[in-house]
């Protein structure tokens, strides 16, 4: 088992083809659009994503925004099922080592053929699928620095949103790709970022992972302590992961706050709904349906929603008192970025970086 390649133990733990299938059969009917509508929405898209560009590259002053984006070849538009397929390779990438361990710790789990591993790896596969089919109802665009470097969006959701939204569909559709072009940018402008995060997650999941293979033995002690009001996370995790975490939530908050800030900072030249856009669009958490409420609540979402709006609040802060040139040290270097404990006391960072 210790010749193993990371890429055959995700196959072996993970059946990834169920995964897409399950996230493609799950997913909600989106709106119906005839083959003339789908050609004009992509183009529109193509174009709201090019147009942004030059708004995101005067916005952050950052060299790297300058045309980065502007090729149509460089944004993907895609439907759910595609979206989801792409997700599950980027899983499959991102996964690979931390499953590696879980099959030295767990080798009869990799017994090719074996009942454990087939319906293992089944119901691993289609338990990420249904994960992945509820998100891809409500992603309106994602870019993805660890493959292809590729902006995606997802057109069914921005047209369903819009229309749920009453907002006019060009705004929204420049407002999203303003958010989305400056995750590219951050990216081009902290080259060394993608790996960077790549290295942590890769850190984090396989300790997670292979302190869960020991769940069953230690099920007494996490029992007692989740009682005590610690999070069942929190309890398998060792210090060094709960630390780990911590960057990682810090890092994720900074580039989602960092990115609307972005996105909230063009005028009513530019989009002329963009404050009637924002209003409505945070607003859409208290028409959510019970069973919605419930999956965004295992799956932490609401949690996540709350740390980026905290590094909305974290990036606000600073370009407002030191302004955006000084901001942009942040993309400097690893050291540079800010801590979670920074991200709520921004004047903290300030100090550190010496821009008092």
């Amino acid at each position: 088992m210790n010749s193993i390649s990371e890429a055959h133990a995700g196959d072996l733990m993970i059946n990834w083809e169920i995964a897409s299938t399950t996230a493609a059969k799950l997913a909600p009917a989106g709106p119906r659009f005839t083959p003339a509508q789908v050609t004009e929405e992509v183009d529109a898209l193509r174009r709201a994503a090019a147009q942004a560009v030059g708004h995101v590259h005067r916005i952050t002053g950052l060299d790297a925004a300058e045309n980065l984006g502007t090729d149509p070849a460089e944004t993907l538009v895609v439907d759910r099922a595609t979206w989801s397929k792409a997700n599950v390779q980027s899983f499959r990438e991102l996964l690979a080592p931390a499953l590696r361990v879980v099959l030295e710790q767990k080798p009869e789990l990799g017994k090719e053929g074996s009942n454990a591993q087939v319906f293992g790896s089944s119901f691993a596969g289609a338990e990420l699928g249904a994960m992945l089919s509820f998100l891809s109802a409500n992603v309106l665009g994602q870019f993805d620095p660890f493959g292809q470097n590729r902006l995606i969006l997802v057109a069914p959701n921005i047209v369903e949103i819009s229309t749920e939204l009453n907002v006019v569909r060009e705004d929204f559709r420049l407002w999203v790709c303003l958010h989305e072009q400056t995750h590219r940018v951050q990216f081009a402008a902290a080259p060394w970022l993608a790996d960077h995060l790549r290295s942590k997650i890769t850190e984090l999941s396989s300790s997670t992972m292979g302190m869960a293979t020991g769940f069953g033995e230690r099920l007494g002690e996490i029992i007692s302590e989740v009682r005590k009001g610690r999070g069942l996370i929190e309890v398998i995790q060792s210090p060094a992961d709960r630390e780990t975490m911590s960057h990682l939530t810090a890092v994720m908050s900074l580039l989602e706050g960092h990115a609307n800030v972005i996105m909230d900072s063009v005028d009513s030249s530019i989009v002329p709904s963009v404050k009637t856009i924002r209003r409505r669009f945070e607003a859409r958490g208290k028409t959510r349906t019970p069973l919605e409420k419930f999956i965004r609540r295992l799956l932490q979402l609401d949690l996540k929603a709350a740390q980026y709006r905290d590094g909305q609040k974290f990036v606000g802060h600073i370009v407002e008192a030191v302004g955006m040139d000084s901001f942009n040290t942040i993309w400097e270097s690893p050291e540079h970025l800010p801590t979670e404990h920074e991200l709520h006391h921004p004047q903290e960072w300030i100090e550190r970086m010496g821009l008092v």
